[in-house]
């Protein structure tokens, strides 16, 4: 399949299932759930057809796992990253003592003064490992990795979560948690 259009299609899916389903006239099941058919016929008819054949090499595709089938593959929903009010439906999980955040250089002072805040997404959004964090942060020019002493933070009382794909999610990281890697 032609990788441009898959591209398209993430970033598509990623616009309607996290920020403005809405605009589809979608709406996100508990869990962030949408009927697979009624995604199809909501893209179709907005201009934008996707074949199933697409829509699962997306999913099965993307390096870092953003969408995902229930266990019928007849509802999809993005992993995180919601704007949009949905509750994920997300278990506390207990976090590893180091978790890494990456980030644009041009927010590493921002961030050494307030911490990781979720702007106007539900969770601050966590890689298990160095390498992780660098490629997410590298997607907007040199990067700037953040060491979060996870343990400390559980320790006194926040949450931490786990999504499907693996990323470790919190509502915030205040400064003193923090250390440039």
């Amino acid at each position: 399949m032609d990788q441009s259009r898959l591209v398209k299609i993430s970033k598509y899916l990623s616009k309607h299932l996290r920020h403005q389903p809405q605009r589809l006239g979608l709406t996100l099941e508990p869990g962030g759930w949408v009927l697979v058919d009624a995604l199809l016929a909501a893209c179709a008819r907005h201009g934008f057809p996707v074949s199933r054949a697409e829509l699962d090499a997306v999913v099965s595709g993307n390096d870092k796992q953003r969408f995902g089938f229930d266990a019928t593959g007849t509802r999809i929903r993005a992993h995180q990253g919601h704007s949009t009010p949905v509750d994920l439906q997300l278990e506390p999980a207990e976090p590893p003592p180091l978790l890494y955040h990456g980030t644009a250089e041009q927010f590493a002072d921002a961030i050494r003064r307030d911490g990781l805040l979720k702007m106007r997404r539900h969770h601050v959004h966590l890689s298990p490992d160095r390498a992780t964090a660098e490629r997410v942060g590298a997607r907007r020019g040199r990067v700037v990795v953040f060491v979060v002493d996870a343990a400390a933070m559980a320790r006194a009382g926040y949450a931490f979560f786990r999504s499907t794909n693996g990323v470790w999610l919190v509502d915030h990281v205040p400064s003193a948690y923090l250390q440039q890697a």
